[in-house]
């Protein structure tokens, strides 16, 4: 009888224990869509994870949903979403996106479209790792005004976290995992799936319009690609495009304190670049429109100013052209896939 009571409370705490488990398992992932695996679009290289953050669902669930948190925020009023919103290829609408305490912020947002590609991060290029990013708008004052230890601490009562902490990083919830779970979510942001890409792998065919912009794009009249190339349209160099005379700004030389770094800053991705507005380091375009009529013009007198920035003198249709190009470089999928979602 002892035997049995013993196998007894053996099997009732074996059948509490895959209950329990079980129960975890859906707690995780409710509610939630959740990536098991990102899927590479041909012509892109593979996504390089750092060794102590490889890419598990895991780590991307706590990722996504700190991503969309506002307690990151010391009033609890923003989140990385807030100025990185889905819809817009995850930039902000606005010129300078709103803090704590409605401050403004210093410069554009920029969209995350493919940032895992990126060398280096933030328009002065000051950062080395996304991991080490995340750090940036948490302690601006302008931004999300915390600190990283106190955020810690303050979700350390969201069990959730927790139990999520421990399964993808086997580790306490603490600042090391708020920055390697972000970081590993904002890697699997990757669009190459725009008209533009699916006209090169022959699935969709450019107008006219957009063909001779394409043309014009390329084309050693404009020399768009000098700066914007590759796969993801960005030589990710740093610098000035004459957009004044004198800027308020002194962009990278911030970080340098090099006279050659004056008022320059990185040059970002076109994709998505349709829903990517206001343009420029302080959002100061507000339409495509803008941008190309800058570029034909040459832009203002600037010693900084890039050898590449002159007048193109572009015709009226032309211009159009271009910019019926440029659209093409919009990823629906992108912003309205369902992983990416909150």
């Amino acid at each position: 009888m002892l035997i049995n009571n013993k196998k007894n409370r053996i099997l009732l705490f074996l059948s509490i224990a895959v209950l329990f488990t079980a129960c975890l398992n859906r707690s995780f992932f409710s509610g939630s869509t959740v990536l098991k695996k990102i899927i590479v679009p041909k012509g892109f290289p593979e996504i390089n994870f750092p060794d102590d953050n490889h890419f598990t669902k895991e780590r991307w669930l706590l990722g996504k949903k700190l991503f969309f948190d506002k307690s990151l925020s010391l009033d609890s009023s923003i989140s990385c979403s807030s100025c990185h919103q889905t819809a817009l290829a995850f930039s902000d609408s606005v010129a300078l996106s709103l803090g704590v305490g409605n401050l403004k912020g210093t410069q554009n947002a920029p969209t995350l479209t493919n940032v895992a590609y990126h060398p280096y991060f933030t328009r002065l290029g000051g950062v080395s790792t996304l991991e080490k990013q995340i750090l940036v708008p948490i302690q601006e004052h302008n931004e999300f005004n915390f600190n990283i230890i106190e955020i810690a601490k303050r979700l350390q009562s969201n069990k959730e976290y927790v139990l999520l902490s421990k399964k993808a990083y086997k580790r306490e919830f603490d600042y090391y995992v708020i920055t390697r779970a972000i970081a590993n979510f904002e890697r699997s942001l990757i669009s190459g799936e725009s008209k533009y890409d699916r006209h090169k792998r022959g699935l969709a065919k450019l107008n006219e319009n957009e063909i001779q912009g394409m043309k014009l794009f390329f084309s050693e009249k404009t020399n768009c690609t000098k700066c914007h190339e590759g796969f993801n349209f960005s030589n990710y160099k740093f610098e000035n495009n004459g957009l004044y005379e004198k800027y308020k700004d002194v962009g990278r030389k911030r970080l340098t304190e090099k006279d050659e770094d004056l008022e320059k800053f990185k040059v970002p991705t076109l994709r998505n670049v349709e829903l990517t507005a206001p343009y420029m380091h302080d959002g100061s375009f507000k339409t495509l429109e803008e941008v190309v009529k800058h570029y034909n013009s040459g832009g203002k007198s600037n010693k900084q100013k890039s050898s590449l920035i002159k007048p193109i003198n572009l015709t009226g249709l032309e211009q159009q052209n271009l910019i019926a190009f440029l659209k093409t470089l919009t990823d629906k999928n992108f912003c309205n896939n369902k992983y990416f979602i909150k």
